[in-house]
């Protein structure tokens, strides 16, 4: 009996075309222990396609036909070829962060081949720092962005002395969906959410809808927006990507955060705000009207936030005002009233009410309609919270994990941000046709953060990480 695929997973594939991958990706900076070398290290990954263990998971195909009734379900791939979903790969000379952007850009670029299970793992040498870098893709049907980083946080360990450590893939009882996970639903995935939902919550939905539109059309934070201007970022995409990431302190984001009392949210937020402000200037297409971010955000203050406590808010990003303090603030107080009027709703209204206004979005890939005549928002910005301790695999410390994500038509940038140890890592994904060259926003995202810390009159602390990391 193959199993169906769940409307929200079937999906990611009826809407996949080649300008339209769906597919989400990880990349993980390994630094080997003193003794072995970025060889020692793919050598490994080698040994562990011998073994021939691959947990159900991976072995997943994605089939359809007449037996299941025209519909996509799932079979297990009993002859699974780990040698073509693990393979080594060497970088051109000279081994930079700029060869692995390149290459982790292409491999980003081509679709899964949907007669095998859904899933790529490229092994890279050939850095000139000596580390070995790991890219896995993995198709949002399968496992979503959280999902995805949380698949690969599992093969690492805090124990920079244990060894013999299994390879992702041979990881038993792995969670593929991220429902109760810390960070809220991908967008599409929250809209048909929102439709399975919807009818059972009538009553209470009503009033809480009335009150996001009234938020909406005063331009106020909330889980719907309806002022978003046009950019340059907001336009059809291509199937072609690009991307490139960097890292900093979490001590230089929770120094600021301290100091303009707004949460490490906000302090992502204002730099993305400083860097797409900067940048987009530099080409004289800065609107007037301030841009909109859509933020998947937690509504409880611990850590540990389940699926029903989990939001989408609009948040004003204020790049229509010059000083760093000020776009912070506006930042904050339109994350803080968005929370607010979240937490006044049920849980199942708060998730329709935030599949609202990621819903022009869903409809969009389903229907492939490129007709975009205003944006219901302008950048996607998530953080995905990590491991507060360093991390290890089979010795080689974890340098940075960097997500990347699925730009759809109308959002050619993502930003995705994820943490490990004491490094925030920022990873920006595009269309390559839309946003050829990412290296000059990532370096508006580094004085975007400078700037936040003169307004503030805060001293950087040595910032290691961004050497380190990338």
């Amino acid at each position: 009996m193959r199993p169906p695929m769940s409307p929200a997973d079937s999906m990611f594939l009826l809407g996949e075309s080649r300008d339209h991958p769906m597919h989400v990706g990880g990349l993980i900076l390994l630094s080997p222990q003193d003794g072995t070398s970025a060889a020692d290290l793919g050598a490994l990954f080698t040994a562990a396609t011998q073994n021939g263990e691959v947990a159900p998971l991976w072995r997943k195909r994605a089939v359809r036909s007449l037996g299941t009734f025209g519909q996509w379900a799932w079979e297990e791939d009993s002859e699974l070829d780990l040698s073509y979903h693990v393979r080594r790969n060497a970088l051109p000379q000279p081994g930079g962060l700029d060869e692995l952007w390149d290459l982790v850009s292409r491999l980003h670029s081509t679709l899964l081949d949907r007669s095998r299970p859904l899933w790529q793992m490229h092994v890279i040498e050939g850095l000139a720092d000596g580390r070995l870098a790991v890219y896995t893709k993995i198709h949002h049907a399968l496992a979503d962005g959280v999902g995805a980083m949380k698949l690969l946080r599992r093969a690492l360990s805090p124990d920079s002395e244990q060894t013999d450590m299994p390879a992702p893939w041979s990881l038993f009882d792995a969670p593929s969906r991220s429902h109760s996970s810390g960070t809220a639903p991908d967008l599409p995935e929250a809209a048909m959410q929102a439709v399975r939902t919807a009818t059972s919550e009538v009553t209470g939905f009503v009033p809480a809808l009335a009150g996001t539109v009234n938020r909406a059309l005063r331009g106020g934070g909330g889980s719907l927006s309806l002022a978003a201007p046009n950019t340059m970022i907001n336009v059809p995409i291509s199937g072609t990507r690009r991307f490139a990431a960097r890292s900093w302190t979490l001590t230089r984001l929770r120094a600021v955060s301290r100091a303009a009392d707004a949460t490490v949210n906000d302090v992502v937020l204002a730099m993305s705000s400083g860097a797409l402000r900067a940048f987009l200037s530099e080409q004289g297409a800065l609107p007037d009207k301030s841009l909109v971010a859509m933020v998947p955000m937690c509504l409880r203050p611990d850590k540990d936030c389940a699926g029903n406590e989990l939001g989408v808010l609009m948040a004003d990003m204020g790049t229509d005002l010059a000083d760093p303090a000020d776009r912070l603030a506006r930042v904050s107080a339109s994350t803080t009233q968005g929370k607010a009027s979240m937490q006044g709703m049920s849980s199942l209204s708060r998730l329709a009410a935030s599949a609202l206004g990621v819903a022009p979005l869903a409809v969009g890939i389903l229907t492939r309609n490129r007709a975009l005549p205003r944006p219901p928002f302008n950048v996607i910005v998530s953080n995905v919270p990590g491991a507060p301790d360093p991390l290890y695999w089979n010795g080689a410390r974890v340098d940075a994990v960097y997500p990347l994500s699925v730009p759809v038509d109308g959002q050619a940038l993502n930003i995705t941000c994820t943490s490990t140890d004491d490094a925030i890592a920022f990873g920006l994904t595009s269309c390559s046709r839309s946003l050829p060259q990412l290296q000059p926003l990532l370096d508006h995202f580094h004085t975007a953060l400078g700037e936040l810390e003169d307004a503030f009159d805060i001293v950087p602390v040595a910032d290691e990480t961004s050497v380190r990391a990338g």
